[in-house]
């Protein structure tokens, strides 16, 4: 068998469906628009909706090799020769077009003679009822009826869900020989060991399964299949593992190199270099995609991962940051197709970089707090690391609950848990209060059924305010109707109009739509549903009915709002990546009339002279007055152009490029201003985080600009009269007051806290808990810098001691806790206690072993956290509570 790259299995693949009549598509993003999936887990993910009949196929089959993240094993990612995070699926797809026979000897044909493997060691797998695969294999194929085994539904039948679209499928196997057996005498197709490989999985979708379980055959019958890329290319480069094929070699030679150590040598260092070569992979191509770190949903899964990567590279004794270093190497293995790792390349590194920066920091501390409580259970009777400490490894120090896992079991403990689950659902509960959830499946609706049936609606608004169209659609209470009387909210859909809907982060249009009949409807907003725009209106005047031709016009005034501020983001997101650099990436945005919010990808807060900078680079282009060019080309021209393109974008084979010619460039499907002149006047108003690595910027631009600038103007004259300032002094005067105020506060606060220190004797309580001074003092609005001193004085008349500290004001609690270095020595976390205590107030707390801040609303309930604070107390030195 000739020896081939993994980059050239991929291209024969594409090339032999290609010639087959398959359309390709690039791979489409590791985030799915399926809201049921964190990330896209298999080639047929983006054609779901063909499968399930809500959406019509563009082609009649296609072919793909698709960027795939599955993440349900991840602690077995490196323990194992097979099991991979990030990984290509080449897959082809049918839809009421070739079926079981063309799909399995095509199959056969790419294997054995593009590809070269040996037919005599390949076997095939179908459902036991599956006559007409078997005909195909045994009859169409030659295969031998020893090599074709008949299974059951667990193995050979695929179903979508509980109803909809299933269908048997037929596996394709290789005997790698002997040398990769078990042993067993049974060991044949099907086995767990290695000898027999799944190569290829052709599922046949012909049955729409119901509620009772009966099969009912479907209209059009499909096929979906899928292959690992990393498993193919291993098996014809005649290695022992996916790990030692050229998908991961240079990756695995890389760590190796640097850590000075031989791959196959020993099997733990074996294990980490595979998961760092593995974890690089999935980080790279999850930030390409607009992944960003998170402590929930796909951005807790790229941290988890990160991190993951980044312990096993101190297992190897790598210090700093290190994971940036595997890109260039990624993109000369993988840059050829997946141009999003050129593209993208500074801001992966840069996100990468300070997201180990930030773990490096948490790693010390949580490593601390676990070897303290790991000593403890060396010391004690239980196995068990508590439930407690790994929620407070995971929120407090970031440690992934699989990296606890993990080295608990590395010293031979277990983790409890239920009762980390138990911490996380009071988390949940918590943060769940005002969130909205998404709908959990992919499901057809009113509006799918319309794409199919109605042509896409025209839209006429790059050019024009108002046009001449016609009602095709009327849609109310999730239905159609064919009339709609006055003094109604309805939906309506037009065969052309010039309302732009809502797309990109730009809001939707608003206006007036008049009937031919007289009738007189007020657009409220406009939505995109597929190729159809949707407009949502209210009935003013007369009635309406499907058919009647209209004039559509548009709020004029509104929409050059809305044109200035979407401009204006285009120089905005310019002037932040030549001011900040090239790791610059818009994360996401909103257009108003109002203003427009910009979220960009940046690890720090911008510094008064940087807004400053920004601000200039903006407003110097908008004097320049520059003409902007919209053009439409195809999606590699614009690339080669060098047109920034959206990460959460979806764009077709013809894209629309906005350039600022001499500035900017980028595609965009919005509506703009003629000149850059029209954006009028650029300010700043706010600069904020908004997560880990993401920044946001709120902008106004034309008449807003000018009225944030006379209410700065305003609140300045009004500042300077009270201070009997002008322009020259203002600052220094402010200085003065604020450095008096300062002042005044801290003899305030010397005071208070001698009077406090002075009667500590009757304030503290003090008891032994498990050979710990526990002292508890109850103070009236007392500030927590006050508490600190307090509780400094405190530590200092004995010694081990926790000094527990309750301020009370207006029905509200605030907790702090001190632990000397005696009572850390003896296993005493502070952000563990007042952690679980703040929970019962209602609220929340945590901090470091020695000291720690919380509260809550809840005061009835103080007295029991104070209990729960003993008892912990009582856990965490080792003794039992109830002795």
């Amino acid at each position: 068998m000739k020896y081939r790259s993994g980059k050239e299995i991929r291209e024969l693949f594409i090339k032999f469906w290609v010639e087959k009549g398959s359309r390709h598509y690039p791979s489409f993003s590791l985030m799915p628009d399926d809201p049921s999936l964190l990330f896209t887990i298999a080639g047929m993910v983006p054609f779901k909706a063909y499968y399930l009949g809500i959406r019509t196929p563009e082609a009649p089959h296609a072919v793909t090799c698709q960027k795939c993240v599955r993440t349900n094993d991840i602690e077995n990612v490196g323990r194992t020769a097979r099991h991979h995070t990030f990984f290509e699926m080449l897959g082809n797809f049918a839809w009421g077009s070739y079926f079981k026979k063309e799909a399995i000897t095509w199959a056969w044909e790419f294997l054995t003679e593009v590809i070269g493997l040996d037919s005599s060691k390949m076997y095939a797998s179908i459902y036991q009822d599956d006559q007409e695969a078997y005909d195909a294999w045994h009859g169409s194929v030659g295969l031998p009826e020893s090599r074709i085994l008949r299974f059951g539904q667990d193995e050979n039948y695929w179903f979508m869900g509980e109803r909809g679209p299933c269908g048997p499928c037929s596996e394709i196997h290789y005997d790698r020989g002997e040398k990769c057996a078990c042993g067993s005498p049974n060991c044949g197709v099907g086995c767990d060991c290695d000898r027999y490989t799944e190569i290829w999985n052709l599922v046949f979708t012909q049955y729409d399964r119901q509620q009772d379980g009966a099969l009912i055959p479907l209209p059009r019958r499909n096929i979906d299949t899928g292959m690992g890329l990393e498993r193919l290319t291993s098996l014809v480069q005649g290695v022992e593992t996916d790990y030692e094929s050229d998908l991961f070699m240079p990756l695995i030679t890389h760590t190796c190199a640097r850590a000075g150590i031989r791959y196959g040598k020993y099997a733990k260092q074996d294990m980490a270099v595979r998961v760092i070569a593995d974890h690089a992979r999935s980080v790279a191509f999850m930030l390409a995609d607009g992944v960003l770190p998170a402590n929930d949903g796909p951005g807790y899964v790229l941290r988890r991962l990160l991190r993951r990567a980044a312990r096993y590279g101190r297992l190897l004794g790598f210090e700093g940051s290190f994971l940036h270093e595997y890109l260039p190497i990624l993109i000369e293995v993988m840059g050829d197709p997946y141009r999003e790792l050129i593209e993208q390349r500074l801001t992966i590194e840069k996100i990468v970089g300070v997201e180990e920066s930030r773990f490096e920091k948490t790693l010390a501390q949580g490593t601390e707090l676990f070897e303290a409580e790991a000593a403890r259970l060396r010391g004690g009777q239980r196995t068990a690391l508590s439930g407690d400490v790994a929620f407070a490894l995971y929120d407090t120090y970031g440690f992934p609950l699989e990296l606890t896992l993990e080295m608990a079991g590395e010293q031979g403990f277990s983790v409890d848990k239920e009762g980390f689950e138990e911490a996380m659902k009071a988390q949940r509960q918590r943060a769940r209060a005002g969130s909205k959830q998404k709908k959990s499946a992919l499901a057809g609706d009113l509006y799918t059924e319309l794409e199919n049936e109605l042509p896409p609606t025209v839209f006429t608004g790059y050019t024009a305010h108002g046009g001449e169209g016609k009602i095709l659609a009327i849609l109310a209470g999730g239905a159609r109707i064919e009339r709609a009387e006055t003094e109604t909210e309805f939906e309506v859909v037009l065969d052309a109009t010039p309302f732009y809907a809502e797309r990109g982060g730009e809001v939707g249009d608003t206006g007036k739509i008049y009937a031919e009949n007289g009738a007189l409807m007020e657009v409220l907003d406009t939505t995109p549903r597929g190729k159809l725009i949707v407009h949502k209106v209210r009935l003013t005047e007369g009635a309406i009915a499907a058919g009647v031709k209209v004039r559509a016009q548009v709020d004029d005034g509104r929409r050059s709002a809305i044109r200035r501020n979407h401009t204006a983001t285009h120089l905005l997101h310019e002037a932040l990546s030549r001011t900040l650099g090239g790791h610059v990436r818009q994360a996401g945005s909103l257009i108003t009339d109002q203003l427009l919010r910009f979220d960009y990808t940046h690890h720090e807060a911008l510094s008064l002279e940087r807004i400053e900078e920004v601000e200039k680079i903006v407003n110097v282009q908008v004097l320049a007055d520059t003409v902007l060019d919209a053009a439409e080309c195809s999606l590699d021209e614009a690339r080669s152009l060098g047109a920034k393109a959206l990460f959460d974008e979806k764009y077709g084979e013809v894209v629309r490029v906005v350039t600022v010619p001499g500035f900017s460039s980028e595609l965009c499907g919005g509506l703009h201003v003629r000149a850059t002149g029209e954006v009028g006047l650029f300010k700043i108003l706010r600069e904020e985080s908004v997560g880990s690595g993401t920044r946001r910027m709120t902008a106004v631009t034309g008449m807003n600009a000018l009225a944030a600038f006379q209410r700065t103007s305003r609140l300045t004259a009004r500042t300077m009269e009270l201070l009997s300032a002008d322009e020259s002094n203002l600052a220094a005067k402010l200085e003065e007051l604020l450095e008096e105020t300062r002042r005044f506060q801290r003899q305030l606060q010397e005071v208070r806290l001698k009077e406090l220190t002075q009667d500590a004797e009757k304030i503290f309580e003090r008891k032994d808990v498990g050979g710990v001074v526990l002292q508890t003092g109850k103070f009236d609005s007392a500030q927590p810098e006050m508490l600190r001193g307090v509780g400094d004085r405190a530590k200092g008349r004995c010694s081990p001691t926790v000094v527990v500290m309750v301020s009370l004001e207006r029905g509200e609690c605030r907790l702090t806790v001190m632990a000397d270095d005696a009572a850390v020595a003896k296993g005493v976390n502070a952000g563990a206690l007042v952690k679980e205590a703040a929970t019962l107030l209602g609220g929340r707390g945590g901090g470091r072993p020695g000291m720690a801040q919380g509260g809550g609303k809840d005061a009835a309930r103080l007295d029991e956290a104070l209990a729960k604070i003993e008892v912990l107390l009582e856990n965490q030195t080792g003794r039992d509570p109830l002795l």
